[in-house]
């Protein structure tokens, strides 16, 4: 699943997300999303969450 509908994204799971800092090189984390920090329904460039590990980005793939 890719990550650009927030309905699908929920605290707990594995996600792959891109830090803005990282958005140029496409460098993916792998983290357990703590909060979501997008509020509408859909955002084509997927939906911003903070990890458990305090990083931010937009979530790419869902794992699992």
């Amino acid at each position: 699943m890719d990550g650009t509908i927030r309905k699908d994204i929920k605290p707990g799971l594995v996600v792959v997300v891109v830090k803005k800092e990282d958005q140029r090189s496409g460098k993916m984390t792998q983290g357990i999303v703590k909060d979501l920090l997008t509020s509408k329904a859909v955002h084509p460039r997927g939906i911003k969450v903070r990890l458990e590990s305090g990083e931010v980005g937009r979530v790419q793939h869902i794992q699992g």
